[in-house]
C-alpha cells in the first residue's frame, strides 16, 4: 500500500511542478511585457502624444496592408530583402527620444518615427517629415545590450557602425526578442572585413 501511494504521488508531483513552473514562466513573461509597455509609455513626452502616435502608426499600417508593406514603401526594400521583425521602440537623439518602429531585415536595421517631425528649411519654411535611419547590416560593427543599473527594467540597445557612429534604441515592448533578431541578422550578413 505504501509503495502504491508513493508511486501515485510520485506521478502527480512532477506534473504539478511542471504546471507550476509553466505558470511561473508565463507570469514572468507577462511581467516582462508589462514592464516593456510601462517603459515604452514612460519615454514618451506625454501619454496623449504617445497614444496619438501609436494610432497614427496603426492607421498607416492598416492603410498600406501590413508592416511588411510599410517597410517596403518607407525604405524602398530591394528585391530579395525580407523583413525579419518590426518592434516598437524609441531612438535616442540629442533632442530626446523619438517613438517609432525598428525594422530588422536581411539587409538592414532601420527606424522610422511614428509621427512626422517639424523641421525648418534653409528658406525658413516649416516641413513635416518622418525621422528615418537606415543602417546596412554590412556596415554594423556590433550590437550591445545595456541596462540602467538602478532600474534593470530599462534596457537599451546600442548599434555601432564601422565608422564608429552609435545609435541607441530603448523602450522596447519585447527587448530580448528584438535584440536576438538584430544579433541574428548581423551574424548572417556578409562581413566586409573578410573580403
Amino acid at each position: 500500500m505504501k509503495n502504491q501511494l508513493a508511486e501515485s504521488y510520485g506521478a502527480i508531483i512532477p506534473k504539478q511542478m511542471d504546471s507550476m513552473i509553466y505558470r511561473m514562466d508565463k507570469n514572468r513573461k507577462a511581467d516582462n511585457f508589462v514592464d516593456g509597455i510601462r517603459e515604452h509609455l514612460r519615454l514618451g513626452p506625454k501619454f496623449s502624444e504617445t497614444v496619438k502616435g501609436k494610432l497614427s502608426l496603426g492607421a498607416r499600417i492598416l492603410q498600406l496592408g501590413g508592416v511588411k508593406r510599410v517597410f517596403r514603401q518607407i525604405f524602398c526594400a530591394k528585391e530579395g530583402e525580407k523583413l525579419l521583425k518590426a518592434s516598437q521602440c524609441y531612438l535616442s537623439t540629442t533632442a530626446g527620444p523619438i517613438a517609432g518602429l525598428l525594422f530588422i531585415s536581411t539587409q538592414r536595421v532601420a527606424f522610422c518615427s511614428d509621427r512626422s517631425i517639424k523641421f525648418s528649411c534653409p528658406s525658413g519654411e516649416l516641413v513635416r517629415i518622418h525621422y528615418k535611419v537606415s543602417i546596412p547590416l554590412r556596415k554594423i560593427k556590433r550590437a550591445n545590450q545595456s541596462e540602467n543599473a538602478k532600474k534593470p527594467s530599462q534596457k537599451f540597445m546600442e548599434i555601432v557602425t564601422m565608422d564608429n557612429f552609435d545609435f541607441w534604441f530603448m523602450g522596447f515592448l519585447n527587448y530580448q526578442k528584438a535584440f536576438s533578431y538584430v544579433r541574428q541578422a548581423i551574424s548572417q550578413a556578409p562581413n566586409p572585413l573578410q573580403k
